[in-house]
């Protein structure tokens, strides 16, 4: 059993070269390795999954439906994964929608998630540090006697 999914959607295999002055210069490879850091810091399990295929990002779901937490950044699903929205919403684990930009401040089609009214909580416009800020998140549910004790 892994404890925490990390999951990105379309497109985000792309990052560090996919449009910088929105997304930055970090990779998903880099992000996951700090995600990989900062879970195993807090005595965790991480498995990670990218897909630009939303069946894909389901089977992986269903495939780990014992993880405690999920992350995910759905990239433009958020829009339009109603079949993933469906996959999620009875998910028992933690759940954190993440964006590394700031959807509110972008194109007015952005602003909605369908995913939202399914997830625990959502991190967006902070950048790549959304990822770890969300296994924190993570962490003091999971184990809220330890959570920023490190």
């Amino acid at each position: 059993m892994s404890d925490v999914l990390l999951i990105n959607g379309p497109n985000l295999a792309r990052l560090g070269q996919r449009a910088p002055s929105i997304y930055g210069h970090v990779t998903l490879r880099q992000i996951e390795e700090k995600v990989h850091h900062r879970v195993e810091a807090a005595g965790l399990s991480l498995k990670c999954f990218q897909s630009d295929v939303e069946g894909e990002i389901i089977r992986f779901v269903d495939a780990h439906r014992d993880a405690r937490g999920l992350i995910i950044n759905p990239g433009a699903l958020m829009m339009s994964g109603w079949s993933l929205r469906d996959c999620l919403e009875d998910f028992d684990g933690y759940k954190i929608e993440i964006h590394i930009s700031n959807i509110f401040a972008r194109e007015a089609f952005r602003t909605r998630s369908v995913l939202a009214d399914v997830m625990n909580g959502m991190i967006a416009g902070l950048g790549v540090v959304a990822y770890t800020l969300a296994v924190s998140a993570i962490e003091a549910v999971i184990r809220p006697e330890t959570a920023g004790a490190k």
